[in-house]
């Protein structure tokens, strides 16, 4: 399959040039108040009158991704090449807009409602709240810090227990050149501007971005000012420090906030930098992904894996990325829980075993192909998708199958999820294919789960910086001779001449690639040879201190780098998703918000509410506690003095699917108490005994709440 060439990102589509194409159709707002119904999103885009709609705009897209696919394929120069790539994206944009405006109106979500009941029931607010906040942190009430952890539950049940993978926790705090090695302190950067005077900071590029969109808007801006601005966005990806600043004093650009003037570009990592010990000699840094740990542990998980491929390892844990200017709630904050997979298989044989099990899956899928021609996301199964070369191997296939299994069973609507592959620009040079599952939000399409294939790149960056062979070993069909040139150390010279390091000469030495002692003979020939160390160390060997000789070696195994598939689950953008697609408002009255959450995630899974506060209820509450507490069954207990109904209410809001009442009626023996079901409001009458199996049952998935009320008698409450 032929990869998009270029990136269709949204992000930098936000100029007036870019709006000026979307003449005919107002561009769907994701404000304080949006209108969609999400189950029906998909259908509604598959009529015939909404594609019509949508077709002249998907050939528009399509020629312009044939305009670029020909200059790419032709040579072209870059500046022809960057501004065919601009249009595209413009008319990716424009179409975009046009999908989202013609979603349906008849139904309604209000983010303010939301956020209001999720700040009221502290489920998660602004950390440091008392002293103004910090933007980019958040603090997890009751409600929100169960939810967070039944998620996590569920993942680590559904991916490590279920897929034997071995689990792991590293430290969080990770010295500088491990990062160098991963290439992280190069390239986690943003170029930054301050405010001369309050010290406010922008990202550079962004103040540069929202100028010229303001400039090119404004109607009294002459055509050659907006012919050059229009070139300056064009190129802004690729510009430096130096090119920013250029542009910045040319056009006066000032802070947004103050319009005072702003400081020259000055580079910043995204990174928390600490240090590790008293002295501050030992710079490090939060990590910024739970990933390198994994990848510096890989010689011990081969080992615990008694030295077989493939396998995979999990991390669950804290990320750190200071954002420049975090926003949008849970979807980009500073500090977030990550859930990775490494999953470690040989490079010439990525299938899988289990493969077979989600093959006749389908997903929804945006391949790169279909974003360059302008063509909507399309259901595959996930055979043919590999079979057809959409998704490179059954591997990264059976990842995105069991992703998409987890999503759906912890509350992600399934009508708002897709997976989007990654435009040829957008992967890293040594990546293989990557697909993000995105999930549409209030936001738009929100990527939660990243799912990679990295290849060999990790292991071979870490084991070059340390001299440390990060390998694994297959038998050879056939065992086979070869001629190995090895180093001879002379160790009684080396020990004599280099004292304590001699046993690291010796050590580095047998690290030796073949290449390297290729250069060890050729150095020693012209008289010696530089020796170097991971620690800074340097060591001249002379020819009377190490030889070097062929040796006949028959081989009966060989080695390899492992190529590594990675899905990366952001938990904090997935219970933000959640949260919004179960958000509810009761019909005929608005004003009553709850959450249907999955009772598999749900923070409580049954209230426990007496009618009155009797003295003569009391003993049956305390054995409805007692048998939901032996079955380790999280509940709440409501005992306010407030009428029944508005403690239904209270119990909805918190989104606990099942309320258990005992009313007047529970005292007579046997003793009986109500289930209520929070999405249908029905109410059944069962014994004590029968309550906590049944809430397992249903918490579980093992049955239905229609199962339940085929089983016991319907109850009419005379008020709710």
């Amino acid at each position: 399959m032929l990869l998009g060439l270029f990136c269709t990102s949204s992000r930098s589509l936000h100029s007036a040039f870019v709006r000026s194409f979307a003449t005919n159709v107002k561009p769907a707002k994701f404000s304080k108040r949006v209108r969609h119904r999400a189950s029906d999103f998909v259908k509604a885009m598959a009529t015939s009158e909404i594609e019509a709609k949508l077709e002249p705009l998907r050939l528009d897209v399509k020629t312009a991704g044939d305009k670029v696919r020909e200059l790419k394929a032709t040579g072209a120069p870059k500046n022809d090449l960057d501004r065919a790539v601009f249009e595209l994206k413009a008319l990716k944009k424009k179409l975009e807009d046009t999908e989202l405006a013609l979603t349906p109106k008849d139904a309604f979500f209000e983010r303010a409602k939301m956020e209001d009941l999720l700040k009221r029931r502290f489920f998660y607010d602004q950390s440091f709240a008392i002293y103004g906040g910090v933007t980019g942190l958040y603090d997890f009430g009751p409600m929100g810090c169960a939810l967070k952890a039944n998620m996590i539950d569920v993942w680590r049940k559904h991916f490590i227990l279920e897929e034997g993978m071995l689990e792991v926790e590293c430290s969080a705090l990770t010295p500088e050149n491990v990062l160098k090695a991963s290439g992280h302190v190069e390239r986690f950067i943003d170029w930054m501007v301050k405010d001369v005077k309050t010290g406010d900071c922008f990202r550079a590029d962004h103040l540069i971005k929202n100028h010229a969109e303001a400039l090119l808007k404004d109607k009294t801006t002459t055509p050659a000012l907006k012919a050059e601005l229009e070139d300056i966005l064009i190129k802004l990806d690729g510009y430096d420090n130096n090119d920013m600043d250029a542009v910045i004093k040319k056009y006066g650009f000032k802070s947004p906030i103050t319009k005072n003037d702003v400081s020259e570009p000055v580079s910043f990592n995204l990174m928390f930098p600490s240090q590790i010990g008293p002295t501050g000699d030992a710079k490090a840094f939060l990590r910024p992904e739970t990933a390198q740990g994994i990848f510096i542990n890989f010689k011990r998980l081969y080992e615990f894996n008694q030295s077989k491929l493939p396998f995979a390892a999990a991390q669950i844990g804290s990320g750190f990325r200071n954002e420049i200017s975090p926003r949008q709630g849970l979807i980009r904050v500073r500090e977030f829980t990550m859930c990775e997979i490494e999953h470690f298989v040989d490079p010439t044989d990525k299938d899988h075993p289990k493969f077979g099990k989600i093959a006749n899956l389908e997903l929804l899928l945006y391949s790169a192909c279909d974003q360059m021609d302008g063509k909507p996301a399309k259901r595959v199964k996930v055979a043919d998708a590999v079979a057809s070369k959409i998704i490179d191997n059954e591997t990264l296939a059976y990842y995105m199958a069991r992703t998409n299994l987890f999503l759906v069973s912890v509350g992600v609507d399934p009508a708002r999820l897709r997976f989007r592959q990654h435009m040829g620009n957008e992967m890293a040079h040594y990546a293989k294919d990557c697909w993000d599952a995105e999930i549409m939000t209030s936001y738009g399409w929100i990527e939660c789960v990243g799912h990679a294939d990295r290849s060999c790149y990790d292991l071979q960056q870490h084991a070059k910086a340390t001299n440390v062979k990060l390998v694994a070993t297959k038998p050879l069909a056939q065992p086979k001779k070869v001629t190995q040139v090895v180093p001879v150390p002379n160790m009684a010279v080396i020990g004599k001449a280099f004292k304590a390091d001699g046993k690291l000469i010796k050590t580095l030495l047998e690290k030796l690639e073949p290449s390297e002692v290729t250069a060890l003979a050729e150095g020693l020939k012209a008289g010696g040879y530089e020796l170097s160390a991971a620690n800074g160390k340097s060591f001249k060997l002379t020819p009377d201190m190490v030889s070097v000789k062929e040796e006949q070696k028959t081989l009966h195994v060989e080695e390899l780098v492992p190529s590594v598939i990675e899905p990366s689950f952001g938990i904090g953008r997935i219970m933000y998703a959640v949260l919004e697609h179960s958000f509810r408002q009761r019909e005929g009255d608005e004003q009553r918000t709850y959450f249907e959450l999955k009772p598999l995630v749900a923070p409580y899974k049954a209230s426990v509410l007496p009618i009155s506060v009797n003295e003569k209820l009391e003993p049956i509450v305390t054995a409805v506690r007692d048998e939901l507490s032996a079955l380790h069954l999280s509940y709440r207990v409501d005992e306010s003095g407030i009428s029944i109904g508005k403690r239904y209410a209270r119990t909805d809001e918190l989104g606990i699917p099942f309320a258990i009442t005992i009313d007047f009626e529970s005292v007579n023996a046997p003793h009986t108490v109500t289930l209520r079901d929070l999405a249908s409001m029905q109410q059944v009458r069962l014994q004590v005994s029968e309550v906590a199996p049944t809430v397992l049952a249903l918490s579980r998935g093992v049955s239905t709440w229609a199962d339940v009320a085929a089983k016991f008698p319907l109850f009419t409450a005379s008020s709710d």
